[in-house]
Order: structure tokens, then C-alpha cells, then sequence
């Protein structure tokens, strides 16, 4: 079919529905406004994390996100939104409402008419995240020509697998804006310690093993001190720093390491472990960072029950430490998944598995191997930050020389 028959079929069809009657959530902020579409769901934090970043790279910048997911803004200057249908109505009102100066659209599942109206109304295009999954319904199948009219709105497009980077190269007439990037994850941002701190443990401990459980749940304390307590039988001198969820929780710790027989010290008591200590007991939150940095292997706690969602694996990725979690991370799926395809993370379901985990890969070196995948794979998520805070700019910044 002829490319602009293909597209005059497409809009024949989208007409039989009635408009959704699109009403903006909130008036438009003055000064730029990106537009960032995520039609993917389950992505949410990533999105949120990229919002927060953006926004803190240029003074007086709005983000508007369209997204499926049911997120909530962080700030005023973050604005959660629902994207218009695809009839030209709701298109009108979307883009003469909210006027965006750049439009940033993640992942895939094109709407036809929305991106070549924003093209038309001098909007500059950006795809990142793509994936050949956001790519595979009939209607790129069967109308070849909508999409690649629609792909070549984009000024670039940022993909996220050599897979998608396949598909894409079919799909658009040219390949020219396409780019490898890998893909956008939650939780970007390392956290903080001291390095006096790390020094002076690092001084006490030695050469001693040592892992890390962090933000362990009341009903996973007796699963991690059971671990621990197999990994004993191979490492004798093995310590296990226990970070519990909570300061209500550390109590109850306390009382079942005692009745496991486990020596204990507490570090906010200002007791460091001598050689007899098996287990330090520490319930400050805001040290993480430290205790990541420091073992060579951690448990990410809150994600062996159900209910449960996990912690963000790529802070303790991104200081050095092979990570250990359980089955419900929900919130941060897309980064525990792809850190266990790189070798960098490992799922354990009970106790038995905890503590072979433990046993097995507190050498130095099991260790540090996947320390180092995880690193690989935290530091191509900064790339891909980078690359997108540095395409938005030149945008914005286009638009701006434009209209001095």
C-alpha cells in the first residue's frame, strides 16, 4: 500500500472511536516544558530517577511524564499525566494545553498521529530506551510505512539491545539517528560514606571475610543468621554485618542471635568486632554505602516474603559489592534482572540456598568477579543518563537560540 494511503487508512480507522474527551490534570508551568512519554509499565522509578536527574541539570526546566503507571510526582516541577488518545481532538487539546518544548519518548509503542502532529508543531523529537518489544504490534506489521514516517520524526533514537538495534534498522528508512546505548534503570545515584570510616573498619577487620545483609525484615532474620551460620562450618572466621529494616527491629535481632549462640557487637554502641564477634549489629539506614563498600558480598534484604519489594540493587552495584536477593523485588525488576544476566547478582529462595550462596562466593575472587560485572552494568546505565541529559540539552538549547 502506498505510504500515504497507509497512513489515511490509519486514521480512517483511528476515527471510528470517539474522542476520550483528554483534560488536562494541571495548568502548564511556565517557561520549557520536556515532555517525557513512557508507555512502557513497571518502569516507573527509572522514569522517576531520569525526571529528577533532567530536571536538576537545568534550572527552571517542567517535566510533564504520559505514563500508564500509577506514579507519584516527587516535586512541582515533575507533573504525572495520562497521554492523549490517538483521535485528533484529544491530540489538539494534549499539545495546545501543554505546548512541550522537547518531547523525550521512551521505549516503543508509537502513537502515529500524536508524534507527527508534535513534529508538525516544530516539537524536537527524542526516542531512547527502545526495544524491540515496544515494536512488535500488527500495526507496525502491517502498515510498515506509518512507522517508519513516524521513526523518522525522531532527531535521535537511543536503543537499548543489539535485538532492538535490529528491528530499528529494518523499520526506519535510515539509520543515521540510531544509536546503542543500553537501557534506562532505577536508582542511579551512589550513596554516600566516609572514607575515614572505611579505613579504620578496614583496619580492624584485616583480612577477615565479611558480608553484608541489608535491611533485613523481622521475618527474614532467622533465614540470614541461619545462612550464616552454615557459611561458619567452611569459613570459621567469617563476620556478618546485620542491618535490620528498622531500629524497632534491632532489639529482636539481638535476642535471637543470642539464643542461635552468635557473638555479637553492636556498632552504634561505638563496639567494634574483635576476633570472637560473629555477627555486627548495626540499625543506622544512612550508612549503606559504607557497608556495601566494604563487603565483598551482600544480601539485599525485603525480598525474600511476599509483600515485599526489594531494595535498589544498582547503589550496592555501584560500590563494588556481588549481590545476593530474594524472589520480590518488584520495584526494581528491570535492574535485578539485568544484573543476574551479567553475572553480577544472584536469586535465593530459602535458607539453604542463602547460605550455599554465602559459602560459595565470599572467596575474594568469585566475589570481585561479579563485582565487576555489576559495575559494567551500573556504569552503562550512567552512559545512557548522560547521553540523553546531553541530547535534551542541545534540544532545549536549540529551541532557545531559536527563539532569541
Amino acid at each position: 500500500m502506498p505510504k500515504s494511503l497507509e497512513l489515511s487508512a490509519y486514521r480512517a480507522l483511528v476515527r471510528r472511536n470517539p474522542p476520550t474527551k483528554y483534560s488536562p490534570s494541571k495548568d502548564r508551568p511556565s517557561g520549557e516544558v520536556l515532555w517525557l512519554n513512557a508507555p512502557e509499565t513497571g518502569n516507573g522509578l527509572a522514569i522517576l530517577d531520569l525526571a529528577k536527574w533532567l530536571c536538576a541539570q537545568r534550572d527552571g526546566l517542567s517535566i510533564l511524564i504520559t505514563t500508564p503507571d500509577r506514579l507519584t510526582s516527587p516535586c512541582s516541577w515533575i507533573i504525572i499525566d495520562a497521554a492523549p488518545s490517538e483521535h485528533p481532538n484529544d491530540i489538539a487539546t494534549f499539545l495546545g494545553h501543554w505546548q512541550p518544548t522537547v518531547g523525550l519518548w521512551l521505549w516503543g509503542a508509537l502513537q502515529p498521529n500524536l508524534i507527527l502532529a508534535a513534529r508538525a508543531k516544530g516539537v524536537h523529537l527524542i526516542m531512547a530506551d527502545a526495544d524491540q518489544v515496544g515494536f512488535e504490534n500488527r500495526r507496525d506489521r502491517w502498515l510498515p510505512e506509518v512507522a517508519r514516517d513516524v521513526m523518522a520524526s525522531f532527531d535521535n533514537v537511543l536503543v537499548r539491545s543489539e535485538p532492538a538495534q535490529a528491528r530499528l534498522t529494518k523499520l526506519m528508512r535510515s539509520s543515521a539517528t540510531l544509536e546503542l546505548s543500553g537501557p534506562i534503570l532505577a536508582g542511579s545515584l551512589s550513596l554516600p560514606y566516609t572514607q575515614s570510616d572505611f579505613d579504620d573498619f578496614s583496619a580492624i577487620i584485616g583480612g577477615r571475610p565479611i558480608w553484608f545483609a541489608a535491611a533485613v525484615q523481622p521475618n527474614e532474620v532467622h533465614t540470614v543468621l541461619a545462612a550464616h551460620r552454615h557459611a561458619l562450618r567452611l569459613s570459621h572466621r567469617l563476620l556478618l554485618v546485620l542491618n535490620p529494616a528498622g531500629e524497632a527491629q534491632a532489639s529482636a535481632c539481638e535476642a535471637q542471635m543470642k539464643d542461635d549462640g552468635l557473638r555479637s557487637s553492636r556498632w552504634e554502641d561505638g563496639e567494634m568486632p574483635d576476633d570472637n564477634c560473629q555477627v555486627l549489629l548495626t540499625s543506622a539506614q544512612d550508612e549503606l554505602g559504607l557497608w556495601y563498600r566494604i563487603a565483598p558480598l551482600s544480601f539485599l534484604g525485603s525480598s525474600l516474603a511476599s509483600g515485599q519489594h526489594g531494595l535498589d540493587p544498582l547503589q550496592a552495584a555501584g560500590l563494588g559489592t556481588a549481590i545476593l536477593y530474594g524472589p520480590n523485588v518488584r520495584n526494581y525488576m528491570p535492574s535485578y534482572t539485568r544484573l543476574a544476566a551479567a553475572g553480577a547478582a544472584r536469586i535465593v529462595n530459602d535458607t539453604r540456598a542463602l547460605g550455599v550462596a554465602v559459602a560459595q562466593l565470599i572467596s575474594p575472587d568469585h566475589a570481585a568477579s561479579m563485582a565487576m560485572s555489576g559495575w559494567d552494568v551500573v556504569s552503562q546505565g550512567t552512559d545512557v543518563t548522560d547521553r540523553i541529559t546531553e541530547l535534551v540539552a542541545i534540544a532545549l538549547d536549540a529551541v532557545e537560540g531559536g527563539n532569541n
